[in-house]
């Protein structure tokens, strides 16, 4: 089975880290795999694209006419390539080398649309102490909650996996007709940042299934230094609880998921953090409560932002 894996990034700051994203998909265990990499936009990026994997003929390099945004970069690159499934790596992230051969093992295995893995952190900067497992979602991590029945360590069928660790067969992604740039690119007060779900969301109407979830198909997400700033992710928090209020509208039953959760974050998270800090009180325990609840609130100010803005939408 044919994997490609589309990876694009739209600066040359970002180069250093996507070819190290690069390297780990040619990497793999898998042995037929293809690497399409897309530069957004960036003729100086495509060149140096050109001069650091040109040469091999498990890599085609792309470049958009213009800065489209991920949606449709990601569009494009599946445009050129010849595998049976496509799989989004970021640019940001590193592939563990099994990562491929566990999702090609789903799709022999089982007959599902998509597959998706587990992110894990790789700490850049060091693990925040004040920052709760509940919210690693903001840094692109699975977090604790994640999975079938709320547990990251099980398999099994969800809406979506991060956008940095999902896959498709084929003939799905084609007849979905890809993401949606409108979803992925907004501009303005009503941007959306919410490719997966919408796309996931489609996916399970027309073919009755979400993302089968491995969590042995395993991606790491680098977090850097600003990502771990208290100020940034209350703002992260903000804009998903207004993106969670903005597919309610577009995408109804894409938001079931992050319901469940929130019921979970309130009636069993919240209490079982309070009854171990009370048996084994400590300074990192009583930060990650307050964070928790501060994090909770930023979600739930920019749903109501997100019910006022998108009232008509």
């Amino acid at each position: 089975m044919r994997v490609s894996v589309v990876l694009c990034t739209h600066t040359l700051e970002r180069f250093d880290d996507c070819r190290e994203a690069a390297r780990s998909v040619l990497g793999q265990s898998h042995d037929d795999v293809e690497l399409v990499l897309v530069s957004d936009g960036n003729d100086d990026l495509y060149e140096r694209f050109e001069a650091a994997f040109g040469d091999r003929e498990d890599v085609l390099c792309h470049c958009t006419d213009e800065n489209v945004g991920l949606a449709a970069a990601r569009n494009e690159g599946v445009a050129i390539a010849t595998g049976d499934v496509f799989a989004f790596l970021d640019d940001d992230a590193l592939a563990d080398r099994e990562w491929l051969a566990e999702l090609v093992s789903v799709y022999e295995d089982r007959d599902v649309p998509a597959a998706g893995g587990r992110m894990v952190p790789y700490w850049v900067a060091g693990n925040p102490a004040f920052l709760p497992e509940e919210f690693y979602w903001l840094v692109g991590v699975t977090h604790c909650g994640f999975g079938p029945d709320g547990d990251p360590d099980e398999a099994g069928e969800v809406r979506n996996t991060f956008g940095s660790n999902i896959s498709f067969r084929r003939d799905v992604y084609e007849a979905l007709g890809g993401f949606d740039p409108e979803i992925g690119g907004r501009t303005g007060e009503k941007n959306l940042q919410a490719e997966e779900p919408e796309l996931c969301a489609r996916m399970e109407s027309k073919f009755g299934h979400g993302v089968y979830y491995t969590p042995d198909a395993r991606v790491a997400h680098k977090v850097f230094d600003y990502r771990t700033d208290p100020g940034w992710l209350v703002d992260r928090a903000f804009w998903q609880g207004y993106s969670k209020r903005g597919m309610e509208v577009l995408v109804p039953e894409s938001t079931g998921e992050e319901s469940d959760f929130l019921g979970m974050l309130l009636l069993s998270f919240v209490p079982q953090r309070l009854v171990s800090l009370v048996r084994s009180p400590s300074l990192a325990g009583v930060l990650q409560v307050l964070f928790l609840f501060v994090l909770t609130g930023a979600v739930g100010a920019g749903y109501l932002y997100g019910a006022y803005v998108w009232r008509n939408p």
